[in-house]
């Protein structure tokens, strides 16, 4: 596994039980469509307490951070601001394969280069899941909203990495 990070091009190797060969690079233009694909899979298979016009749209797809097989098939996407994960998603085919740990492993080194910023997330608290994903990875709820970042009544448990 590799990573296409600026200043980091020669990372550790890592190793993840389960997972198969890939690398982390920045989306192209021509990964919209799977990425789309992998955003509305995962969405369905993991936000059952979402209706239908809560996800129809999706934000655009600038600046992310996407897993790619040895085909260079994209199989996860990642949306980083600085220390702050706006969304993951990975294909639910690979679920369960280390990808989003190395996702977050990914993310974590970028955090590292921000002078100590510890990395944070916002979940969806109904996202049990992905909740529990994050939890098992070192992050820790430091605070709640009521409402997502849209207004919509879906509490978010905002969590940073201890």
């Amino acid at each position: 596994m590799s990573a296409e990070r600026p200043g980091a091009a020669n990372l550790r190797p890592a190793v993840y039980p389960g997972a198969m060969t890939m690398r982390i690079r920045r989306s192209r233009p021509a990964d919209v469509t799977r990425l789309h694909a992998i955003w509305r899979e995962a969405v369905l298979a993991t936000h059952d307490f979402l209706s239908a016009e809560d996800f129809a749209a999706i934000d655009a797809l600038a600046a992310l951070w996407v897993a790619v097989d040895g085909e260079d098939r994209p199989v996860a996407f990642m949306g980083l601001s600085e220390a702050h994960v706006d969304s993951l998603f990975v294909d639910p085919a690979m679920h369960g394969r280390g990808i989003g740990a190395a996702m977050i492993d990914h993310a974590r080194g970028g955090a590292a280069g921000l002078g100590g910023t510890a990395l944070s997330v916002d979940v969806n608290e109904q996202n049990d899941k992905a909740v529990g994903f994050y939890a098992h990875l070192g992050f820790r709820v430091t605070g709640r909203s009521e409402r997502d970042d849209e207004g919509r009544p879906y509490p978010l448990l905002h969590m940073t990495m201890a």
